[in-house]
């Protein structure tokens, strides 16, 4: 999993790995080279925090998700929300 946004994620990495994602990548959309980077192999969903994250990215985050053909998922940074938008792909 690729968390996108925010730029401490507290107990969030412990809660997933509660449901079953051991791999998560945190990365907190912050800086501009982000926009010219590509999402990792291994990347199975994203999720972005929407909190945290300007529209330019989300959208770019988009685009690359859809041609590599990897869900992903938006939220605000609190488990509860989180938990849910998970639920859909778990």
């Amino acid at each position: 999993m690729l968390i996108i946004g925010g730029d401490r994620l507290g107990s969030i990495i412990k809660n997933l790995e509660g449901e079953g994602f051991n791999d998560v990548i945190h990365l907190n959309g912050r800086k501009k080279q982000f926009v010219r980077k590509d999402i990792p192999r291994k990347v199975d969903l994203i999720l972005v925090l929407t909190d945290f994250i300007n529209h330019n990215l989300t959208a770019t985050i988009k685009r690359k998700a859809h041609e590599h053909g990897i869900p992903i998922c938006f939220s605000k940074r609190s488990w509860c929300f989180i938990h849910a938008e998970i639920q859909k792909f778990n």
